[in-house]
């Protein structure tokens, strides 16, 4: 909570002035680290005006930044406590889309719109955690709820964010089980950061599953009476909707646009208005297990 001596002093400033340093606020939270060029690129001002937008913010929040000289940034303190509020909605569309880095928190619609995702939000402080451990490849001790094992504490290496369409996965190397796999966010009760750089073969760039690009062909289910009606919502190119996507993503957004992906498309077409013609293509894909009517049993989320 601002006190009200910093909220007035907030006050104070222009429009503009307070946009640099929410910006100054979320790239040090949520990234772990900036400098006086990340402000510089990102509002296209001089060297002395992002000097002094880095000067106003310390003496607002003189406990958030150092100054590391070895590396020539500001990086977080333990003792970080942000003087924006900030929503995991926005911060996930800034990691996802490269934009919303903005003051504005709440959406103001003029036509009433919800999402079946705004049901399933991470705790703000965990996901800050997170996103500096991958922005700073460390590794991060977490306590977490699965599904077939319980609470457990697990030596996680933070590699990606990914978002399933209805909540969002960390993907990340599992130490106790020395391998690679998807964690829901809303599961993570609790992360600590470790101060221990993430091996070479437990990076991103190691992760077979992720580096794998999956080709998908789409059609109207055989089963469908007008399958032109289903062309038109998918606006699909000779009733064909070609998609690539990572290997870890693809079992989810069958599942979710409910894809008939039997190779003999058996599955009920009034359920199922999709089917997958290259069924081929899941060959290998661990995801796949979440696919509706695929062969392989199972699942890939922790």
């Amino acid at each position: 909570m601002v006190n009200k001596r910093v909220a007035a002093a907030l006050d104070d400033l222009t429009q503009t002035q307070r946009e640099r340093l929410f910006y100054i606020e979320v790239k040090a939270f949520f990234c772990g680290d900036l400098t006086r060029a990340d402000i510089e690129r990102r509002f296209g001002v001089k060297p002395a005006a992002s000097a002094r937008d880095l000067s106003t913010y310390r003496r607002l929040a003189p406990l958030n930044l150092f100054y590391d000289a070895g590396q020539r940034k500001y990086a977080t303190t333990d003792r970080f406590a942000p003087l924006f509020e900030h929503s995991a909605e926005r911060v996930l569309t800034w990691f996802r889309a490269g934009f919303g880095d903005n003051m504005d928190q709440k959406l103001k619609r003029t036509v009433p719109c919800e999402s079946a995702s705004d049901l399933v939000k991470p705790e703000i402080e965990t996901l800050a955690t997170l996103t500096r451990a991958i922005a700073g490849r460390r590794q991060v001790k977490v306590n977490y709820l699965s599904l077939t094992s319980g609470a457990s504490t697990k030596t996680l290496c933070p590699l990606a964010l990914a978002d399933t369409g209805l909540r969002w996965h960390l993907r990340a190397y599992d130490r106790e089980r020395g391998r690679f796999a998807d964690f829901a966010l809303t599961r993570v009760v609790k992360a600590k950061a470790l101060d221990l750089p993430i091996p070479v073969e437990e990076q991103i760039e190691s992760d077979a599953q992720w580096a794998r690009i999956v080709h998908i062909e789409l059609v109207p289910h055989p089963g469908i009476a007008h399958p032109k009606a289903i062309e038109a919502d998918f606006r699909m190119n000779n009733g064909v909707l070609a998609l690539d996507m990572r290997a870890p993503l693809v079992g989810y957004a069958l599942r979710r646009w409910s894809v008939d992906c039997s190779t003999e498309h058996g599955l009920d077409p009034k359920e199922h208005h999709l089917w997958l013609k290259n069924s081929q293509t899941l060959y290998g894909v661990e995801s796949a297990a979440l696919a509706p009517g695929y062969a392989i049993k199972g699942g890939d989320l922790e």
